[in-house]
Parts: structure tokens; sequence; C-alpha cells
């Protein structure tokens, strides 16, 4: 017997590029609504980590991934289906520009019916952000268009001179001026302070900075302001509701306890932090016991049968994690007893010798696989990955500043969808004893077989 389809309001927060102020946006959407007591769920669309800690600290709610090839379009009606059934509001948050990317975010608005709210830099414009909206609006045909937010706006004379320049004034959301995290604002302000601020792989994480809630609350509140701020529910209701059809429950089938009876330990701390809650909830249903621990601050591994470390920001704590010499003797003594390991980026190059910063600077790591990694200022990899394992195909990402350089074996690479493997191409994965690294962050629920396989379960080949 199959489901209902549940109804919600929800939007997906996109705009023409990059930094035009999404995520500023869609966090203070969260907040400024979980603030007046709704319940709000929100989405990323695309494999990014660091933006869902900012939309998780708004909401007070998880935050998972939506992407159509990576996780699937299945798992993403089913994600937005089960979250329509329990709160007030969805937000997704959408990649880069609209129409950036295979699939792009507006692929993910056109194939669930998702209302589009553009948000735009206006910081240097003034008509032609008339024409931009326009073509935003039209380039598609069948997009639902909730409407257009101007961003980083001068003043109150530069909010109407942009408002004046769209042709269908009902689809003015507003303007948010440059806003500070003690709540002045102006052309300067929101420069100075960096709001959300960023480094070399997009924003600083919500839980290192201490007044994260307070950064948040002001950019509620200067979006409270706006025409989009004082809409009532019972407007998103009725210009912006969603029916968000019901999974097949056979797409829902339990996971093969591949893991059963094993204890799976994953880092997690300030520099090991890029985490999909998914790939948790994965591993559980697998029937592993999953523990955590702080490479940083802990001197030892849990008892653990494998281990997971994945990508963070080792490159920003390599002087604390190497001086952790007890938990380096730890993580020894894991791999001498031949128990799996399996690093992502980050956990990869915590694992190596060396680590030589941008400027030069080179830091001792923890030595267990051969190799030293360089910081660049440039990105290395980015974009969808594959990875063929175990007669399996795990999906995933790529999405690094630094370079390695390892007289470990390599076992296999990763390729482009739809592209086969080749020598040269994609992301290596090394192996060392009982290691596999490579710069590949996996999705796990893709392919549980393929997981299970690279942390000691049984190796299950691909069904005929």
């Amino acid at each position: 017997m199959s489901l209902p389809s549940a109804r919600c309001p929800a939007v997906l927060v996109t705009a023409p590029a990059s930094g035009q102020g999404k995520t500023t946006v869609t966090a203070a959407l969260a907040r400024m609504h979980t603030r007046q007591g709704r319940r709000v769920r929100v989405f990323k669309y695309g494999p990014d980590f660091l933006d869902p800690h900012w939309h998780q600290l708004a909401s007070g709610a998880p935050v998972h991934q939506l992407d159509l090839w990576m996780t699937g379009e299945a798992d993403a009606r089913a994600r937005l289906h089960a979250a329509a059934q329990e709160c007030d509001l969805i937000l997704v948050e959408g990649v880069m520009g609209l129409f950036d990317g295979a699939p792009s975010a507006a692929d993910l608005a056109e194939r669930l019916g998702l209302p589009v709210l553009a948000v735009v830099d206006a910081s240097a414009m003034a008509g032609t952000f008339g024409a931009l909206a326009f073509g935003l609006q039209h380039y598609r045909p069948g997009l639902r268009w909730a409407g257009v937010l101007a961003n980083r706006v001068a003043s109150s004379r530069h909010a109407q001179m942009l408002e004046d320049g769209l042709r269908e004034s009902a689809h003015w959301l507003g303007a948010l001026v440059h806003v500070s995290v003690d709540g002045a604002a102006g052309p300067q302000a929101g420069k100075a302070a960096g709001l959300l601020p960023e480094r070399h792989l997009g924003l600083v994480s919500a839980q290192e900075l201490p007044d994260g809630m307070a950064r948040l609350d002001a950019a509620a509140d200067a979006l409270a302001a706006t025409p989009l701020g004082q809409m009532a529910l019972a407007d998103w209701q009725a210009r912006w509701s969603v029916d968000f059809a019901a999974p097949d429950p056979a797409a829902d089938a339990p996971e093969a306890p591949l893991l059963q009876g094993r204890t799976v330990a994953v880092a997690r701390d300030a520099a090991f932090c890029f985490i999909y809650d998914a790939n948790i909830d994965c591993l559980r249903r697998m029937g592993a016991q999953v523990v955590f621990f702080s490479p940083l601050m802990d001197a030892a591994l849990p008892p653990c049968d494998a281990l997971w470390l994945p990508g963070g920001y080792p490159e920003l704590h390599a002087q604390q994690l190497a001086a952790n010499a007890p938990l380096r003797a730890s993580l020894q003594a894991h791999v001498a007893a031949g128990k799996p390991v399996w690093a992502e980026c980050g956990g990869m190059m915590a694992l190596c010798e060396s680590i030589t910063q941008a400027d030069g600077a080179c830091q001792p790591l923890w030595g267990l696989l051969p190799g030293a990694a360089t910081l660049q200022r440039r990105l290395a990899g980015l974009g969808p990955q594959q990875l063929d394992w175990g007669g399996q195909v795990l999906r995933g990402h790529t999405f690094h500043y630094s370079t390695l350089a390892s007289g470990a074996p390599e076992v296999a690479r990763t390729a482009r969808p739809g592209e086969a493997s080749a020598p040269g191409a994609g992301e290596a994965l090394y192996r060392h004893g009982s290691i596999h690294a490579s710069y590949f962050h996996a999705w796990f629920p893709s392919s549980p077989a393929a997981v299970a396989a690279l942390l000691g379960g049984p190796v299950v080949a691909e069904a005929p």
C-alpha cells in the first residue's frame, strides 16, 4: 500500500552564481522562522559539507544533502516527503548558480516542483538587476518562480531603483543591506565583519565561531524587515506549497547487515568535520556500532574493528595533531593489527608523513601512509566522482586544494559520472597495509556493499 503525498510550503534558494549570499539568506530564513516557533527543515543541494553546519544551527534540525546524481532522485524525494510530514516549512539551498552543473539546481526544482527564490548580489548594479531576474525566471520554461531578493544593497534609494527595474513588481521580495554581526548596516558593514566568514574550502564552520548564533540572529533581524520576512506562514502555504510524492516502498528496503557486530570508530572534531549524517545512518543500518572520537583531544582510539577518518581541516591543526603522540601510537597499533582504515581527503592527509602549507612551512604528521601533502592556493580537484570497488559503484565527489605525492600502491582510480576509470584521471585510491585512502569523498548510501568492503566487511559481488 503506497503512502499518501505530503504537502508543505517550500522554496529553492538559488542565485546567478556562487558568492551571492544564498547560504546567508537560507540560514536567516531558517533562523527567523524557527524563532517564531515554526518547524523548519533545511536541505543542501550538492555535496557541500559546511553550509549545512550553519543551517543546522539556524533550524535546530538535521540537514541532509540532495543531489540528483550523487544521492539520486529517489533518495531526494524520500527525504523531502519525510520532512514534509513533520515540519511547517522546507528550505533547499541550491549550489553555484541556478543552471550550473549537470544536473543543476534548476533540474531539481523542475522535477520536484519547487518554487525558485533567487538571491542576487546587487551591490554593483541598478537597472540590470531587473534584466538578470527576468532572465533567471524565463531562461527555462516551466520553473515555478517565487521571486527575487536583492542582497548587499547600499541604501533605501538603491533598493527602490532595483525594485523599479523588475518587470513584475509582485516578484520583489525585498532588499538586504550589508549587515554585520553587531547589527550595524551600510555598504561596508558586512564586508568588514564577514557575517559568515570564508576560507579555502568554503564557509568557516558554525561550530568554530562562538558567536555563530549572534551572526544568524543579525541576518534574521535584517531579513525580517523585508517583504519576504514579513510574509505570514499562511501566505507561504497559499503561494509556495508543494505536494511531495511518497517514495516507492520497494526503494526503502532495509540494508543488508554487512557490518553486523562490528564497531566503526569515526574521527569527529574541528579537524575532521566533513561528515554526511546520511553516511552515519548508513553504517548503522548495516548493523555497525558507530563510536566517535577526537584526534585533537583523545589519547587513544576507542575499542573498534574499523576506522573512518573523514575529511576536514587537518592543515589548520597539523601541529596539534602531530603533537598527540599517544593517539598516533594507538593508530599505529590499529594498523599493525590489520584492522581496516578508510581515510578521505583530510583524513588521508593526516596519515601522511608531512604537510607543506601554502606559505612553504612544513609540518610532520602521523607518518602512517607514505608520502607528503602540499597545500596550494588553487583548487587541485573539484567535481562529482565515482569509484568502482568490489564490483560495486560508490558515488561521491572531490574538492581539495592540496596534492599528494605518495609511494603507496594505487589500487583504483575514480572517474567522472558516465566515464570509465583511466590512468592519471580522477582520484587515486591508495592501499598501504590495512589503510585505504583517497581524496574521494564517498556517499555511503550509494553503495553500502562497497563501503562494507572498505571497512572490512564482506565483499559482495555486483548482481548479474
